[in-house]
């Protein structure tokens, strides 16, 4: 069995417009760097992915560094450039990337810096403050992921953050804490804020109750949508690299689960459609 690239359609269509803000790009001529994970052993390309893309009924996508590629962005820069204004970028920011990088970036559609505090990534929470300052001034946000337990730890340094900003794959708790717990509604204060997004993906990374339903992680999900639906993104972390081709899951499956979690079509819009927007085109 190889990975899915297409089949059923979601039984839910999404709305015009909607766009999908997580996934990774690969070029089996482009092996992993050191300290990355190695590519997956399918490819995983980008061709491969406006395959999923027709299948789900997205139309622009937001492609994220993998950590595969460390602070080589060449690959992604590479897709995004292909797809013109369908696409945006995340790539890897150092504290050694210059201004004139960042512009030339910028022009081939980056608009994103990511921040990966778990094993292999690239650049970690230490140097967050100081790339954000660079990417500030190109009107880019930053996408942060570490394990969610910490958030309190990690509270002072993300309010300093200038711009917006989101917090990746449900906060990324490991195991899920429960919506009434301090570390939960620290993510809720931040959502206050109105420069933070929490984004739906992966929950299958996280969840300690499992498929197919996902519950600990769902409950975290549906509490984030009710209280700001304003702040939430969808991103299906294509190709679902925790696992092998055979393990990943169906992404139709996924993404109707993730719509059972959104209690309106006023929310769907913004998440699928205004928000993402808001955030990578304007």
């Amino acid at each position: 069995m190889t990975r899915l690239l297409s089949g059923t359609p979601p039984n839910v269509l999404l709305p015009k417009g909607s766009v999908d803000t997580h996934i990774h790009v690969y070029d089996a001529a482009h092996p992993n760097l050191p300290g990355g994970p190695k590519i997956p052993v399918d490819g995983a390309n980008l061709a491969d992915y406006q395959k999923v893309q027709t299948w789900l009924g997205l139309e622009k996508v937001v492609i994220t560094q993998p950590n595969a590629y460390q602070t080589d962005n060449q690959v992604l820069l590479q897709a995004v450039q292909s797809l013109g204004d369908k696409a945006r970028g995340i790539v890897v920011v150092t504290p050694e990337t210059t201004e004139e990088e960042l512009a030339q970036w910028h022009a081939m559609g980056a608009r994103g810096a990511r921040i990966m505090q778990l094993t292999q990534g690239a650049v970690r929470l230490k140097d967050l403050l100081n790339i954000n300052a660079k990417v500030a001034n190109f009107g880019w946000s930053c996408i942060v992921q570490f394990n969610g337990r910490e958030i309190l730890d990690h509270a002072p340094l993300l309010n300093k953050i200038q711009g917006n900003f989101s917090l990746d794959h449900h906060v990324k708790f490991l195991p899920p804490v429960a919506t009434n717990s301090r570390e939960f509604k620290q993510v809720l204060t931040l959502l206050d804020k109105g420069n933070c997004y929490y984004k739906i993906a992966a929950c299958y990374e996280s969840s300690a109750s499992g498929g197919p339903n996902y519950e600990d992680v769902a409950d975290m999900a549906k509490a984030a949508i009710q209280h700001a639906p304003e702040r939430i993104i969808w991103g299906s972390n294509w190709p679902h690299v925790s696992g092998t081709p055979e393990e990943a899951p169906n992404d139709a499956a996924l993404l109707d689960l993730v719509q059972s979690w959104i209690p309106d079509d006023k929310s769907r819009q913004a998440i699928f459609v205004d928000n993402p927007n808001r955030l990578y085109w304007s």
